[in-house]
């Protein structure tokens, strides 16, 4: 493959796309961008600070200055924020619950490209988030939608969360759902010319193999 070869993979919360994307990054010798992890970084250092969501132009002057690094690791992706390891605190309910307000932010969402397209330019790369297909690289040889009935994307997130119950866990997938889709910048939804794949009754294995045709025979 040529330099710059990106797979872009979108979807919901709950859809699958971080796992499916580690594997077909590790099954092509990829390099694994989540860009999810990106925006809860930067939640969890407004969080950190007390600033709120609401808190727009604070948030937008964090979103500068903060430094985020993502690299792989033997127990897979690390999440550094200011260089103190956060792969684990990113992922709790308070993170959950404010990332997708922090992520609609236009500002934010411009700084977070830019930062997104510097870690994959010159790399073969696979991306996963909401707007990589129509957004970050909308000219991507490879696109995909996953997607899943909201039932069992919940399940699927319970599963990895903790101290909290599964009817908190649907609340928040389906309010992430709506702000993801309605917000005014780069909303979650499928590109054009991306392919959708329903998960819900499809294996991790069956996911990543029918993507991995598509790249492989395309």
């Amino acid at each position: 493959m040529i330099k710059g070869f990106v797979v872009a993979i979108d979807g919901p919360a709950g859809s699958g796309k971080s796992t499916v994307a580690k594997r077909i990054a590790k099954r092509l010798n990829l390099l694994y961008i989540d860009t999810g992890a990106m925006y809860r970084a930067l939640t969890l250092a407004a969080l950190n600070k007390n600033i709120s969501p609401s808190d727009v132009a604070s948030v937008i002057n964090l979103a500068k200055k903060i430094r985020i690094k993502l690299e792989d690791s033997p127990k897979g992706l690390k999440v550094a924020l200011n260089g103190v390891d956060v792969t684990s605190t990113i992922r709790t309910p308070q993170v959950n619950t404010c990332v997708s307000d922090i992520a609609k932010i236009k500002e934010v969402r411009e700084i977070m490209v830019l930062e997104q397209r510097k870690l994959a330019q010159g790399n073969n790369v696979v991306l996963e988030g909401r707007d990589i297909g129509t957004v970050v690289f909308p000219k991507a040889k490879f696109k995909f939608f996953l997607d899943a009935g909201v039932d069992e994307r919940t399940k699927r997130r319970f599963k990895e969360m903790q101290g909290v119950s599964i009817d908190e866990v649907k609340t928040n997938v389906k309010q992430r759902d709506k702000i993801d889709s309605g917000r005014k910048i780069a909303p979650l939804k499928c590109a054009d010319d991306a392919v959708y794949i329903d998960t819900t009754k499809m294996s991790i294995d069956e996911v990543v193999n029918t993507i991995l045709k598509y790249v492989k025979h395309g």
